[in-house]
């Protein structure tokens, strides 16, 4: 394979990576917006009318952000020893 060949290869490859990674960064902001246990149960909702491949993704980024919300809910309230 010649080196411009390679070369245009990773280009596409690096490109299609970041458009992934922004469409994740994006859905991930959406979803942030449901923080409610109401926002929650209605996405919840709408999420069990498809199978857990269909939602996999939304469901480990939601189930992150449930940490994230929780460790930092612990470390305000938590006494500083």
């Amino acid at each position: 394979m010649k080196l411009k060949t390679k070369m245009r290869d990773i280009r596409v490859n690096l490109a299609g990576r970041r458009t992934e990674r922004d469409a994740r960064r994006r859905l991930s902001a959406e979803l942030a917006a449901f923080q409610t246990p109401a926002e929650r149960a209605e996405l919840d909702f709408i999420l069990g009318r498809h199978t857990r491949e269909e939602t996999r993704e939304i469901r480990e980024i939601l189930n992150r952000q449930d940490n994230e919300r929780q460790r930092a809910g612990n470390l305000i309230g938590s006494p500083r020893g």
